[in-house]
Formats: structure tokens, sequence, C-alpha cells
């Protein structure tokens, strides 16, 4: 019988950390599911690595080798390969608490249907604390738009989807020379449907680097401006309210200066608000082009 739930890994060049999810999923309590593992281009030891685990026939192992497309495109062979009716993904350098497969399943065992596009989870740092809130005790469901909007949860949550769904919404766009777009692309698209069941309890351990996330952020901008400008549109597209609306009409105004598409204003879905965005916009541009220069010159 098929299981319930893939845990799928993107992985790069990890072999040295790997080990942490593996071993996590070894110890599940309940091993009602199967792990995918996209290898998205490393030169390491991946491939002996995972072989040797294969072997070792504890836990059930699929392993997937592509050329590198970014953490985007990983997630765009996953979906397409997973054949489960749930997924999770747990990143390479993050594991999972011993009960966070059981917790999962009997969560939707218990509660889960049609009407639901999955759960929504916690995420904590190695030593147990909570990533930014805990999700709202009297809430049984509601939209990621909602529960950062309304509720004013904070931080990263960990999300598990029901597969039709994630099939069905478009994959990430592969821009040439680009690696990266925001993976809450799809989970935009997926709240316009349906809520997420909320479980208060940790799913996912996670490497939490306090420094280089902001800073690692820029460069992401920086390195990837068609993805950015791709994800604004969808993001002003479908945005909770008009403040959120100018927020990412800004940042589109600036990934597109970036990428040199001086056409923006004619593609932006939001025209209006893009035109008025605009002054901003280009600030933000500068801002950003001077943040990296500083960096580069003070290492």
């Amino acid at each position: 019988m098929n299981p319930i739930l893939t845990v799928f890994t993107p992985t790069y060049n990890r072999a040295y950390t790997l080990h942490l999810c593996y071993e996590s999923l070894v110890g599940q309590t309940c091993k009602d599911f199967t792990w995918l593992i996209i290898d998205d281009g490393s030169t390491d030891q991946t491939k002996e690595l995972v072989d040797s685990w294969i072997s070792e026939n504890k836990i059930s192992i699929t392993y997937h080798y592509q050329e590198n497309q970014g953490m985007h495109g990983a997630h765009n062979t996953a979906y397409r390969l997973i054949q489960t009716e749930l997924n999770v993904c747990i990143d390479s350098d993050d594991y999972m608490p011993d009960d966070a497969v059981e917790k999962i399943l009997t969560t939707w065992k218990q509660y889960g249907s049609e009407k639901y596009a999955g759960i929504a989870g916690l995420d904590a740092k190695q030593n147990g604390e909570i990533i930014g809130t805990r999700l709202p005790d009297h809430l049984r469901s509601s939209t990621l738009t909602d529960l950062y909007g309304i509720y004013k949860v904070k931080g990263d949550k960990k999300l598990v989807y029901r597969s039709e769904l994630t099939k069905k919404t478009p994959p990430y766009p592969i821009f040439s020379g680009e690696k990266y777009c925001p993976l809450s692309y799809k989970y935009i698209l997926i709240d316009q449907e349906y809520p997420l069941l909320l479980l208060n309890e940790v799913l996912c351990h996670v490497e939490y680097l306090e420094d280089g996330s902001s800073l690692n952020m820029v460069k992401q901008y920086k390195k990837n401006p068609k993805g950015f400008a791709f994800f604004r549109k969808t993001a002003m597209t479908y945005a909770p309210s008009y403040k959120e609306e100018v927020r990412e009409a800004i940042h589109y105004v600036s990934s597109s200066l970036m990428s040199k598409n001086h056409k923006y204003l004619l593609e932006s879905p939001r025209k209006f608000t893009t035109f008025l965005a605009s002054p901003a916009g280009l600030l933000l541009f500068f801002y950003i082009q001077k943040t990296s220069r500083d960096t580069v010159m003070k290492h």
C-alpha cells in the first residue's frame, strides 16, 4: 500500500549535514511515509551516502538527480514525482522531531478532507525555541495570508500540502542565469482555494542563523531579479490589503529595474498602483545597489 506522506528534501552539496534529516526519519514513531531526495546537481558524496542508506533499508527512500536549477527547480521536480496524498519539505540541514510524522497523519486522519489544502505546523530552532509565534489556539484552520495579515503570526511555519494541489498549481518559472523564485508563489495560489488546518506542534527543527539571512536576502534579490519580479506580480494580484499591494508594487518596480525590464508598467497586473509605487521602487533599487556595494567593500 502506498504511504500517505512524502517527505521531500532538495539538496545541493549537503552530504555533510544530510545525515541529521536521515537519522530523524529513521527515528520516526510512524513509518507511513517515503523520503524523496532531489539532488540538485551535487558534486560531493551525496549519491554514495544516499545509496548506503537505501541499502540499509530502514525507511523508504527515492533518490533523483538533476542538473542544478536552484531550490524552486528542485521543488518543481519533487511535486512532479510525488505520488502520495500529502507532502512536506524538510530542508537538507533540518530534521523532524520523532513524532512529527505521527502528528501530521493523526491530524489529517481526524480532520483532513478536500475542504483543506493541508496542515500548517511549527518550525523550531534546534534548542526547541519556536520560530516566530505560535498559531492562534482558537482557530481550526486559516489561509497563510490571513495568518500573517489578520492574526499577525510571525516566522516561518512548516507546511504540509495535498499533493493534488501542489501538482495542479503552475510550476515555478526557471529564468536563465537565475536560481531562485520565492516558494510562496505556489502557497499564495493555493491560499485562494482552501485554508490549512492548524497544528500547534513542532514539525521541524531548523538551522536558524540569526545573522546573514537579511544580508543573504539582499544577495538573492540582486542575483534573481526576474524570479522576484515574477513573484511580486502574483503577490500584488492577491494582496490582502491595498497597503500590501503597494508594498509588493514597490518591490516589483525595484526587481524590474534590476533585470532592466523597462516594460514593467505594461506587464503589471495593477498598473495604477505600480505607477504610484515607481518613485519608491526606484529608491529601493538604489538602496539595494548601495547595500550590496558597501557589503563587498567591507569584506
